[in-house]
């Protein structure tokens, strides 16, 4: 099962995991949480209401927020 990487396409972290994934060979299905509000409602279920974005999940599971503890603030709507 590949990896699923929640993103917005403006944060420059998210472009920056995307690009760090891709170099290392990993698969994955990008979620943008802003053009799809199933995938925000998912992001929200896994990581809260306060959640950031790049968020990296494996088997439904969070393993990674943000890159170098930065990210981008989503937060509910």
């Amino acid at each position: 099962m590949p990896l699923e990487l929640f993103v917005t396409k403006s944060c420059p972290y998210c472009a920056q995991l995307r690009e760090q994934l891709d170099w290392d060979g990993r698969e994955y299905r990008e979620q943008d949480v802003e053009a799809d509000g199933a995938a925000r409602a998912r992001l929200m279920e896994l990581a809260g209401p306060s959640a950031m974005v790049p968020v990296l999940v494996e088997d439904g599971r969070v393993i990674q927020i943000g890159v170098a503890g930065r990210g981008c603030y989503v937060g509910s709507r």
